[in-house]
């Protein structure tokens, strides 16, 4: 009666978990990529949506940031328009020479070495999360602008209940989640061309008044402050307006989930994205020059610019709320981005052993489920700390992308210096990058300094703080490595004597079921010791593996195969193994994202097949237990066990010694 209870119990929290999450994928299906993948329009909403958000508050700052100089802002909107071209056009080389994604941590990993990489990845995780905490605080300001002042309390609130709403759909799936915030991206491109147009159209006579101004007030400072000083605050303007910049590097990052051809999907959703933001950032900073904004308590300045522009519209008060509800509903799709971009550069960096390694797997999803959920937790704690303050959290954010984008550049520029020889336009693309790492390096060393004491020195912190610990990661990962080579070398290639066994296994021997992974010392040394353990107890060995899907290997069809392939060949190894030692032996492969389970499911089958039959599986196992090592090594071995013995096969853990 109990088991049947935890049955039910069970079967009603799986049926739960599909509803919310959605069903697992299909990973034989042979057109899975393909339907997972994103056409550029997609693409363009998912990933570009970061880049064109940020219009919604990278020129309101920059705005606010010229006081009562506003004579400077057209100058400024070309410098912002060329500026996103430049930085764009710089990215898609990288897309070019890059296709596998990654963006700025496998540029310069690659270009600058291991160190650059990890602080330039290091930075894009403190990014991510800030652009999810950014993009959420930005809308929850856009939609409280038409929301009275008393309820203003509950903003912080407001932003969690959306983080958490984000986490659920991004561990249904990325293109399921962007698919339902299309429609959201369509109103808000349709209302601020419709709103931008109409502040151009409808204010074109003050473009002469506007270049009086401009000579006036040039006039005025040049006798004032002189030409330095209208250069200092013209550079301190459009660094501080660095947030409209903040999202370009997505694509670049995001390649995985785009469709082949990759790079021309990439290229084009790039130029999507560079287009569209040129034009909106560009414009808005025309239409606060042309419509003579100034600030409101408790409203954007684009909220002010749309009740202004559509005050004498029929229905005008509810095309301005449509206008700016598109526009905080559009950041609520650009925190997408952290979601999609974040778990894959921490994936990147958890096979290089910079992060744990379980940040690599996938859920039955294929979506980065751990990555997703830390994401999503750091950015409410995030939200919590600030209070929701989008001053405080886009200088935070501007840092770290300029930091990551001028390592970019800093790294492509090395590129193509070594490929002078090779590329005979590697002078046009190198002056490209040059210039994009003059700019980027500018506004982050003019953000840093201005803006230190206002955030700044927490974005430093916090990253230096992931540094440090992925540099403890690292270096606990290389001490097991070079424990488990002793392994491989004593192990590997050690003779045998005796007869072959060739026969098949017979059904009612004594059987043994060794889980093993990739053919390694560690998978030898556990036969080793059932074999001394129990000698000449068992007459059967079945070797059992998971072709396991994770981030590095689901990229495409081939990366599949091929991982199948390996682990088949791993099984084969064993098997010749142990019948060179003289048991009849065979082998069990699945693909599947999760090894629990799938194991679970195949011994089961050879346990009705094998009834005399034990599972063993081998543990790593520390001198000195510290309480890391469960975060950083997965606890497989102890979930199967408990697994298997419920059911009523035996399960042995035999512990593999490793000196650290």
């Amino acid at each position: 009666m109990g088991q049947e209870f935890s049955t039910a119990r069970q079967s009603l929290v799986r049926r739960l978990a599909t509803a919310i999450f959605g069903a697992p994928k299909y990973l034989k299906d042979p057109g899975l990529f393909h339907k997972m993948s994103l056409i550029p329009v997609l693409a363009w909403v998912g990933l570009g949506a970061d880049g064109l958000s940020s219009s919604s508050y990278g020129p309101e700052e920059a705005f606010r940031t010229l006081g009562s100089h506003t004579y400077l802002a057209m100058a400024l909107a070309a410098f912002a328009a060329l500026t996103v071209f430049i930085i764009s056009y710089a990215y898609s080389r990288i897309i070019e020479h890059f296709p596998h994604g990654g963006g700025g941590y496998i540029v310069a990993s690659h270009m600058l070495g291991p160190d650059a990489g990890v602080v330039s990845g290091s930075a894009l995780l403190v990014d991510y999360v800030l652009t999810i905490t950014v993009s959420i605080a930005s809308c929850v300001d856009a939609l409280f602008s038409y929301v009275p002042q008393a309820y203003h309390v509950w903003k912080v609130e407001v932003g969690c209940a959306l983080a958490v709403l984000l986490i659920v759909m991004n561990i249904r799936g990325v293109k399921e989640s962007i698919a339902v915030m299309a429609p959201i991206f369509m109103v808000f491109v349709g209302t601020h061309v419709l709103l931008l147009l109409n502040g151009i159209l409808t204010h074109a006579d003050r473009f002469a008044h506007v270049a009086a101004g401009f000579r006036t007030g040039l006039s005025h400072d040049l006798s004032s402050i002189g030409i330095f000083g209208i250069l200092m605050l013209f550079l301190r303007a459009y660094s501080l307006g660095g947030g409209t910049y903040t999202g370009i590097e997505a694509v670049s990052n995001g390649l995985q989930i785009m469709r082949e051809p990759r790079v021309q999907t990439g290229k084009r959703t790039m130029m999507y994205m560079a287009t569209s933001l040129a034009f909106t950032a560009g414009l808005l900073l025309v239409c606060y020059t042309l419509v003579g904004i100034s600030p409101v308590a408790g409203k954007t300045f684009n909220a002010v610019l749309a009740d202004t522009l559509f005050a004498g519209w029929p229905f005008g008060a509810t095309i301005a709320f449509i206008t700016i509800f598109s526009e905080g509903a559009l950041l609520l799709v650009a925190a997408q981005t952290g979601f999609v971009d974040g778990p894959r550069v921490m994936s990147n960096m958890a096979v290089d052993s910079w992060l744990p390694h379980r940040f690599g797997a996938l859920s039955v999803r294929l979506t980065m489920r751990n990555g997703i959920l830390l994401m999503g937790i750091a950015a409410i704690l995030l939200m919590l700390y600030t209070g929701g303050s989008v001053s405080a959290l886009v200088v935070m954010y501007s840092i770290n992308v300029f930091l990551t984008f001028s390592l970019s550049q800093l790294g492509m520029s090395r590129f193509y210096i070594q490929r002078r020889h090779e590329d005979p336009q590697w002078v046009r693309h190198l002056s490209v990058h040059l210039v994009g790492l003059i700019l980027c390096a500018t506004i982050l060393v003019v953000t840093t300094f201005e803006k230190f004491a206002e955030g700044g020195w927490l974005t430093l912190v916090m990253t230096s703080a992931v540094i440090a610990l992925c540099y403890l990661i690292k270096g606990h990962y290389r001490s097991v490595r070079k424990g488990m080579a002793q392994l491989d070398e004593a192990l590997l290639d050690f003779p045998t004597s005796g007869i072959r066994n060739d026969a098949d296994p017979c059904r009612n021997d004594l059987t043994a079921i060794q889980l093993v992974s990739a053919y390694s010392g560690f998978g030898v040394h556990t036969l080793l010791s059932i074999l001394t353990t129990f000698p000449k107890t068992y007459k059967n060995v079945i070797f059992v593996s998971v072709a396991v899907i994770d981030s590095g290997s689901f990229k495409g069809a081939e990366e599949l195969a091929a991982l199948e392939s390996s682990v088949q060949q791993g099984l084969d190894k064993y098997v010749e193994l142990a019948r060179r030692l003289g048991y009849a032996a065979e082998c069990r492969m699945t693909v599947a994202t999760d090894v629990v389970e799938s194991v679970v499911e195949v011994c089961k089958e050879l346990g009705e097949q094998y009834p005399r039959s034990t599972v063993f599986t081998g543990q790593l196992t520390f001198r000195l237990e510290k309480f890391y090592h469960r975060m950083l090594h997965n606890e497989t071995a102890f979930a199967i066990q408990r697994r298997l013995q419920w059911d009523g096969l035996t399960t042995v853990i035999l512990p593999i010694r490793v000196s650290i």
